[in-house]
């Protein structure tokens, strides 16, 4: 006995969902980090979600410095401390970007706006950049490549435009973005 058309269809569409659910599992569009200061205290949380041209960011953060920090996402998932300089250097994008959100040649794929901290210690921010996606959809910058990367947040407010990282001064947090 033959088995009827629409049962080997059906019986298709299940593998495919099956296979849908798997590569989905396996190809995250949405990653949960924490950020942790030089002492190992986790000091903040965020969420980074894949939309259709680029990665939506969501921190918060609390105990540290009250004022405006620069945020940016670094090359590598490697959050040493006490200086965070394993982290590497900003996420680059082109081999001739240059630091700095307003520089009139252009930007690195790292560079974030400021991260503002209330009196209280504590801040929020939801950004979106274009210039990053976990997976490098679209041609742009992966951050979930293959050593990953980082969301560092430093001691001073970013300037925009000043080289190599805008006199946004010594790294005060960091957190590692990777696949699972």
């Amino acid at each position: 006995m033959k088995p009827h058309p629409l049962a080997l269809a059906l019986a298709a569409a299940l593998v495919l969902t099956g296979a849908a659910r798997s590569q989905a599992a396996a190809d995250p569009q949405s990653v949960e980090i924490q950020l942790k200061a030089a002492d190992g205290k986790v000091v903040g949380k965020a969420s980074l979600t894949e939309g259709p041209r680029g990665v939506l960011l969501r921190l918060s953060v609390q105990g540290l410095a009250p004022g405006w920090h620069g945020l940016h996402f670094h090359e590598k998932a490697d959050c040493a401390a006490p200086d965070f300089k394993s982290a590497g250097g900003h996420v680059h994008g082109m081999a001739d970007a240059v630091h700095g959100l307003l520089n009139p040649v252009g930007n690195e794929a790292g560079d974030l706006p400021n991260l503002y901290v209330a009196a209280d210690g504590t801040g929020q921010v939801e950004l979106f950049s274009t210039f990053v996606s976990l997976k490098g959809a679209g041609g742009r910058s992966a951050l979930l490549d293959a050593d990953g990367s980082a969301l560092v947040i430093h001691a001073s407010p970013d300037d925009y435009a000043s080289q190599p990282i805008g006199n946004a001064g010594a790294r005060v947090a960091c957190g590692v973005i990777a696949a699972g």
